[in-house]
């Protein structure tokens, strides 16, 4: 089917080549009779070949990855109407905009159930986990027009098709050039020549299967804009502009109009969604909650909530309440007004002196209410902006100038019919004196102060579009289609203005560096210079991870020629493999790359971007364990290191190491819509590792496993209990069966109440509930659901009664706390039968037991589940449970643990011998990503079946995976973003010479729109006497030194030692007298013996960390780490 796919878009190409070919014969021809005949067979043979491919197009049902298919129309129905286009490559264009009756913002949604889009949730996970169901629909129903096929355009569309809209179209009249190459990745030099649409469909449609694309190379009319529901434009005339703007506004429903350039290092965006747009979700957050303690009977009502989490609420939030007991009054759903809002308390504006005494119980919660923006056409806010999104406070009177720049060299482009030529001191005061001339007419807006210099940097650079740049731009304007398309999250209102000056080389540029030279960095080289062109295509750069952020890189970088000479070296390394659920943003990689590694296929792709990028991929994880592979010889020849990870660890590693060798570390990373970034630049700046955030704040044990109050303690339960049943037990029970006798002496020396845990775990794994016949397993699972569900609940009860109280006198089941109550099994409800048919199936997986095809049909299943009698429960007495919310183990020890322990060993044992030789049993890893294998069904089913005890609303299987596959949300546009707001900073780094200021960090919110820029922090300086220093400083100690040598070192520094370590090994230390006859051996020799270090034959030095008083003083100093060169 896929290749059928593929070969129909060939043909389709096929006809616009010989489209051409026509023209060429056209243009050639005479008026004889014979160039006639021969122009009439090159048009039938063109009529043919489209026939051909239209209908093999036609005939082959479109589907999206999830498998649902794009539906035809019946024999006798038209299709939609569709406006006539140019050497168009799919035959179905985007339809006329849908009715209004069941819109939102003018996109349709099917809300009767009939035929809802289908979301490949394998594919979509981490993109659902940002937009939800409903966003994801409407993108899906959505027909995008992208007109402006350079650099801004390609990234754009690359984004939107990622994210799964259902058509979209390229427009563009111009043909690819080499000046093009440095800011496309669709393009390369065979390329030269074509139209760019066409040029950029069929990699564009590799992308994603189930998007529908298509191409427009002739001129765009206003009426054709009415099959789209959101059109961009990245290269169009101001007056143009204003004509397809001034129609999109006033169409019926309005249609969603965006600009954006990319002119260099400036960059501009301008959205209008129409006289009245609505925003459903202003910023994707969930809302607010909180647990409520007490509720006051007065005028106005205050309310406390539970000190288990700090609210979020703002003065003036509306609230919901529910589950409220005594005050019933407020569980009415009718959002109220709050005010005061703090901490932990806030006050609600009604009066509640009438109403019922509050008992006990009530949950708070946010209401998000749709807001209404009103856009202005771009004729209106040309002349009126307001006020202009900020990025970067130290700039704050940039918008303006930058609003009238754009403007001015519109007016250049219209007036001289070109862009100003790069370091032209004419072309420059042209384009200043265009300005001056526009701002004389902006009467209350006019500047007071135009600066020159600015607008000669905006004329010079012009016309280059930078992939740095189109990559941030493509980011947040494909961010701005979505919104256009859903109503999820707050557009950019109105104008956005950005530009990077401070990327530029320190030292002035001169005319002739900036001429072109004929190769596909001119673009670039009429920005920066062919000086620093050549410092880029000799760096040596280290990209460590080739996921979301490492495809993105790896594109940013051959497309600005880095690494691209023999002298220069690109390496990339990840040790992973390609999932199909990376697909929707690792766009480097397609289905059939699925299992491959990452690092290699990345690595591949990134070269037939650009063939002369130099890159070696590896496949090691940069770690402790791999520093044979990235040693000192390697870290030392790098210019830059650019992480692409996706965890803290990994990052504080690579900091360690950019520390240690003084390199510079480009460091960013995305959670959903945000985005940060961090350069740490050596002695400019403070390391990663210097700020951390807080930890994640960890639900106590006991709250896990007794007492849940939210879905993420059943989840988290849950989640436990799937390792413990099978993984982690049955890795235990083949432990045990592997060597008996070695299992039971390291049982007996534990002798703890862990061991005995363990030991109960594996007996009864093989004895009471060991499973032969897969109807034994469903006895497994009936049962499990009665001990979870039922037994556990009761017992708990029992001994905690629900008008128990603490020792104070306090109700014990007082907020946060929730009384639970026990389920009576039914194999009538589905949730019941789902829940024991994932453990039952699950657990003959872990016994290698057949599971038959009955096993899958709910009533056959039903049946075979009715069989199975559950014994009685009776509670006992004297049962402890622990309600210490600082416990971190649930085992209590008893004196008798080491009898028990014995006793059980010997049970296992005779029970071993009944076992069939060779029997082990097959452990289960869990896997969030692979729906077929029942592992989020049975993780579900516990959460869920937990959450009805305690009455906690219940989740689907897909929010259920998010929260216990602890997936991190992520989207295309966030990381497109991130990536070029590094290459920014690259530039600088590689040129070298730029101060702090010059740097900046990042931290932006694509759903609010949120950017905030700023100066990294300098890293702390510790002073002592004469001598500073910083965390980026090594002390060199050249010569084998002995102890005794090194100290007398230090003690010439003003510094007494008293301390020295290699690791976690004391070489010496001043209190300890034997360590005085350590003083004349050599300090390589200790840490060889007592620290255990091997120093390999590469490394020359070995590293020791030394404690320091004052000599005067006495006072701790904190000295630098100091190397000892030995060799």
């Amino acid at each position: 089917m896929a290749i059928a796919f593929r070969f129909g878009l060939g043909l389709g190409f096929c006809a616009s080549l010989l489209v051409g070919i026509l023209a060429v014969v056209l243009a050639a021809g005479g008026g004889d009779g014979e160039s006639f005949l021969l122009r009439r067979y090159f048009l039938f043979l063109i009529l043919g070949v489209g026939v051909v491919s239209s209908a093999l197009l036609y005939m082959l049902p479109r589907k999206r990855a999830g498998g649902a298919e794009i539906d035809q129309p019946a024999p006798g129905e038209s299709l939609p109407k569709k406006t006539k286009r140019d050497c168009s490559i799919s035959v179905e264009g985007p339809s006329e905009m849908e009715e209004e009756n069941g819109q939102a913002n003018g996109i349709k949604v099917e809300t009767d159930g009939s035929n809802p889009a289908e979301i490949d949730e394998d594919l979509h996970s981490r993109q659902l986990a940002v937009y939800g169901r409903e966003t994801m629909r409407r993108l899906f129903a959505s027909n995008v027009l992208v007109s402006g096929l350079q650099g801004l355009g390609a990234e754009i569309a690359k984004n939107l098709v990622l994210a799964g809209v259902k058509s979209i179209t390229l427009h563009d009249e111009g043909e690819v050039e080499l000046w093009d190459l440095s800011g496309s990745f669709f393009f390369s030099e065979e390329d030269v020549g074509k139209n760019r649409a066409l040029a950029c469909v069929v990699k564009l449609q590799e992308l994603n299967n189930a998007v529908i694309v298509s191409t427009l190379s002739g001129p765009l009319s206003k009426e054709q804009l009415s099959n789209f529901q959101a059109v961009v434009f990245t290269d169009v005339s101001l007056e143009k502009a204003i004509e397809y703007n001034d129609y999109c506004h006033n169409h019926q429903p309005p249609i969603c109009f965006i600009r954006s350039e990319v002119r260099g290092l400036f960059g501009s965006a301008f959205c209008d969604f129409g006289p009245e747009f609505t925003v459903f979700d202003v910023d994707g957050e969930e809302p607010h909650t909180g647990i409520i303690e007490s509720i006051s009977n007065d005028n106005p009502a205050v309310i406390y909530c539970v000190e288990d989490e700090r609210l979020e609420f703002q003065d003036g939030d509306l609230v919901t309440f529910s589950e409220v007991e005594g005050m019933t009054e407020l569980n009415d759903g009718k959002p109220r007004k709050i005010k005061n809002a703090r901490a932990y308390s806030f006050t609600l504006d009604e009066d509640a002196t009438k109403f019922g005494a509050y008992k006990r119980g009530g949950i708070v919660t946010q209401v998000k209410e749709p807001k209404v923006l009103k856009f202005k056409p771009l004729r209106d806010a040309l002349r009126d902006p307001g006020e202009f999104l900020l990025s970067d406070f130290s700039k704050f009177d940039r918008p303006p100038l930058l609003h009238l720049a754009f403007q001015a060299l519109d007016k250049f482009r219209h007036d001289i019919g070109r862009f100003p030529v790069a370091g032209s001191e004419d072309d420059a005061q042209q384009l200043f004196a265009f300005a001056v001339s526009i701002n004389e007419g902006l009467g209350d807006n006019k500047m007071d102060e135009i600066d020159k210099k600015i607008l000669q940097h905006f004329a010079s650079g012009s016309r280059a579009v930078l992939n740095p740049m189109a990559a941030m731009f493509g980011g947040i304007v494909g961010q701005e289609v979505v919104k256009a398309c859903s109503g999820k999250f707050h557009p950019l209102f109105q104008f956005f203005y950005f530009d990077s000056l401070e990327s530029l080389p320190v030292e002035p540029l001169v005319p002739s560096d900036l001429k072109p030279l004929n190769c596909r960095y001119d673009a670039q080289i009429s920005v920066f210079g062919s000086k620093l062109q050549k410092k880029l295509e000799e760096s040596k750069v280290f990209v460590v991870g080739s996921g979301a952020l490492g495809c993105e890189f790896l594109k940013n970088l051959a497309l600005m020629g880095v690494c691209c000479s023999q002298k220069g070296k690109l390496t990339i390394t990840d040790d992973d493999v390609i999932e199909k659920s990376n697909l929707s943003r690792q766009f480097l990689f397609r289905d059939w790359n699925i299992g491959q590694a990452k690092s290699t296929v990345a690595a591949a792709a990134a070269m037939s971007i650009n063939p002369s990028l130099h890159i070696e991929a590896l496949q090691n994880r940069a770690s402790p364990e791999t520093e044979n592979v990235f040693d000192d010889a390697f870290w030392e020849s790098l210019d830059a290191i650019i992480n692409a990870l996706d965890n803290v660890t990994a990052r504080m590693y690579i900091d360690g190491r950019c520390l240690y060798f003084q390199k510079p570390l480009l460091e960013s990373g995305t959670l959903g819509t945000k985005c940060n970034t961090q350069m740490v630049i050596p002695h400019l700046t403070e390391n990663y590792g210097a700020s951390r955030d807080p930890p994640e704040k960890q639900a106590p044990m006991c709250t896990v496993h007794s007492f849940p109050h939210n879905i993420d303690h059943c989840l988290t339960w849950a989640r436990s209990e799937f390792e413990g049943l099978l993984e982690k037990t049955p890795n235990e029970v083949n432990t045990f069966l592997s060597n008996p006798g070695a299992y039971a002496t390291a049982m007996r020396n534990a002798g703890d109440a862990q061991a005995r845990d363990l030991l109960e775990r594996v007996l009864e794994c093989l004895d009471k509930e060991r499973c032969e016949t897969f109807q034994d397993c469903i006895t497994w699972a009936r049962l499990r659901f009665e001990d979870y569900f039922s037994n556990r609940v009761k017992q708990l009860t029992f001994t905690f009664p629900e008008d128990a109280s603490t020792s104070s006198g306090a109700p014990f089941w007082s907020a946060p706390k929730r009384f639970p109550r026990p389920l009576q099994f039914s194999s009538r409800d589905p949730s019941h039968l789902q829940f024991i048919m994932a453990a039952a199936i699950l657990r003959a997986e872990t016994f290698g037991i057949s599971i038959p095809e009955w096993a899958k049909n709910p009533k056959k299943l039903a049946d075979a589940v009715d069989k199975v009698v559950a014994p009685d429960f009776q509670p006992k007495s004297g049962v402890k449970i622990v309600t210490d919310e600082k416990a971190t183990n649930l085992s209590t020890a008893s004196i008798d643990d080491s009898d028990v322990i014995n006793d059980l060993i010997a049970r296992l044992e005779e029970c071993a011998k009944k076992l069939p030789p060779g029997f082990r049993m097959k452990p289960i890893q869990f896997e969030k990503d692979d729906d077929t294998n029942y592992h989020m069904d049975f993780i579900t089913g516990l959460a869920n079946m937990r959450a009805r005890n305690y009455s906690i609303p219940e989740v689907d299987k897909l929010k259920a995976k998010f929260i216990a596959g602890r997936i991190i949300p992520a989207i295309a546009t966030s990381t497109a973003m991130a990536t070029g707001l590094v290459c920014l900073e690259l530039y600088k780094v590689l040129a070298g010479g730029h101060k702090l200021e010059d740097y900046r960090n990042t931290f932006a919110n694509l759903a609010l729109p949120l950017f905030s820029m700023a100066e990294p922090v300098p890293p702390k300086t510790i002073k002592h006497r004469d001598m500073s220093w910083t965390v980026w400083d090594r002390w060199i100690v050249k010569g084998d030194f002995t102890l005794r040598e090194l100290l007398q070192w230090i003690k010439e520094k003003g510094l007494c030692a008293y301390s020295i370590s290699c690791g976690t090994s004391l070489l010496y230390n001043s209190m300890f007298p034997k360590h005085k006859d350590r003083m004349d051996r050599k300090i390589v020799d200790l840490v060889k013996e007592i620290a255990k270090v091997e120093v390999p034959p590469y490394r020359g030095h070995v590293d020791v960390v030394v404690a320091c008083e004052d000599e005067e003083d006495g006072s701790d100093v904190d000295i630098p780490l100091v190397s000892i060169y030995f060799r």
